[in-house]
């Protein structure tokens, strides 16, 4: 494990992580990606689209982008962010009120 790799990581006993919940989590991510000896971390997020917008689909992808935002402040540590839409749920019917109808 590299030297920068093993201070990336801190813990919320050490004392330098926020109480906020996404800085926990990207404590944890931290943690897991020292050991992993990977030098950067990959957040992914995705939404169905089939229906029409609310809270929920924006809360997926606003979660994932405030625990990667926590990480980078934690640590200095380059990270992606995969986000993927997947609008062919064939569970689902498209809403009558839709434009596309």
């Amino acid at each position: 494990m590299s030297e920068h790799a093993r201070h990336a990581a801190p813990t919320p006993a050490q004392g330098a992580v926020p109480k906020a919940w996404p800085f926990e989590e990207a404590a944890k991510v931290a943690h897991r990606l020292a050991v992993s000896g990977k030098t950067h971390a990959l957040f992914e997020t995705g939404y169905g689209p089939s229906g029409l917008p609310h809270i929920g689909t924006f809360g997926e992808v606003a979660r994932t982008s405030w625990v990667r935002h926590a990480f980078t402040t934690l640590t200095g540590l380059p990270s992606r962010l995969l986000a993927f839409s997947d609008d062919m749920d064939g569970l689902r019917k498209v809403p009558a009120s839709s434009a596309s109808r």
